[in-house]
Parts: C-alpha cells; structure tokens; sequence
C-alpha cells in the first residue's frame, strides 16, 4: 500500500526524525514542475521539500507505533552487541543504518555507540552521529507515546540501562562483627614459687637470755 501522507501527520524522514506535513504545494525545481510534500522537522523546525512521487525513495514513513515500541525496547536493551572494532568500517556501518530511515537499525545504532562510549570515549565524529540518532529516536519514540521530549528521552535512556548501560551493583561491604577482646588476667598464686636449685637460709643460732646473764656473773 503506498504511503500517502496528509496535513497535519507526523512522518519520518530519515537522518531527520520526525516531521509534520504542513502541507502539499505545486512548485517548479530544476526545469521541472511538480507536487511537493513541505515538512517541518520536530527538533529543529527545519522546512523541508520532498517531490511527492520520491517520498518512498527517501525513506519517508510513517512513525512506529505504540505496539511496536516493545520491539524496539528489545533491540535497545540487547546487552552485549557485536561491533566492529576497525574505526571506519564501525563508522561506516553506522552511516548505512541511518541512512535506511528502519527504526529498528537506528536503534541499533544508539545502542552500540552507548556501549562504545560506556567502554572508551567516542571520537568527535563518533558523537556527532550518536547525538544525531539519539535525537532522530526520540523524535520517533514522542509522538508514538504522545509524550513530551524529556519523556520520550527518559524512555530511551531507561531502555538501554536494562543493557548496554545497565547501572553496576553497589558493592557490598563485608560485614565485621566485633569481636570482644579478652583481657587476661595475670594468674596469682597462693604460694611463691621457689627455684629448683635454690638453697634454704642458714639458721642463726638461739642464743636464750638466760645463759647469757649467767655467764656475766661468773665474771663479775
């Protein structure tokens, strides 16, 4: 069925986003006179002329639906993707997913420059495409949950933490219970103790009082 959009829709431009029809004007391009489907972008409001009759040629869609947005999510929260690890053919695969316009591969797109940046910094050209489709997803993902901008990005954001940028458990602490120090106590005894080798005290000898004062007398 081919696609026929009307004033007032929102449809998908790839490398664009979102886009309102504000409406189909007569115009004459390059020699050559036709109808042309005027569009407004919804993150920057750039107007934008397309011959009707290339409308499938450039990509132009209609937007997912709500029903479609838990495929989407899936493609987001995938946890480990595989990208190639050579700059430019990386870069170059990107460039090919978004010039598609499929919203699943520009999904994938943010997905792997999340986790690329979650690993290592992106390169300035890196970041410009990762903020590019960022921006082109959440242009999507609005108008299908008729949400605001902040909310459709928060949506996304929440999407790639159940994978790529799944927030790290806190580590746990090892709990260290205290332990009561025993204090010990310096034994007494009752009895000193004596050296083996130890020799007993010579006895002084008893002198009574008695023969002392007899011997005086005898003196005297």
């Amino acid at each position: 069925m081919k696609f026929k959009p009307k004033k007032g829709d929102t449809v998908i431009y790839p490398q664009h986003g979102a886009c309102v029809v504000l409406n189909m004007k007569r115009m004459k391009a390059f020699g050559k006179t036709q109808d042309y489907l005027i569009l407004k972008t919804v993150i920057n409001e750039m107007t934008l002329s397309i011959p009707v009759d290339q409308i499938s040629t450039v990509g132009v869609r209609p937007p997912v639906s709500s029903s479609e947005l838990q495929d989407l999510v899936s493609v987001l929260a995938k946890a480990d993707p595989r990208v190639p690890a050579n700059w430019s053919r990386r870069f170059k695969n990107h460039q090919e997913k978004l010039k598609s316009g499929d919203v699943y591969q520009v999904a994938e797109v943010v997905r792997n420059l999340a986790a690329r940046d979650r690993d290592s910094a992106l390169s300035a050209a890196e970041k410009t495409m990762y903020d590019r489709a960022r921006v082109n997803l959440i242009s999507e993902i609005q108008p299908a949950l008729r949400v605001t901008t902040e909310e459709a990005e928060l949506y996304l954001d929440k999407a790639l933490e159940k994978g790529v940028l799944k927030p790290a458990k806190p580590v746990t602490k090892p709990v260290v219970k205290a332990v009561a120090k025993k204090v010990a106590k310096p034994a007494v005894d009752a009895k000193p103790k004596v050296a083996a080798d130890a020799k007993p005290a010579a006895k002084l000898p008893v002198v009574k009082v008695a023969k002392v004062a007899k011997a005086v007398a005898k003196k005297n």
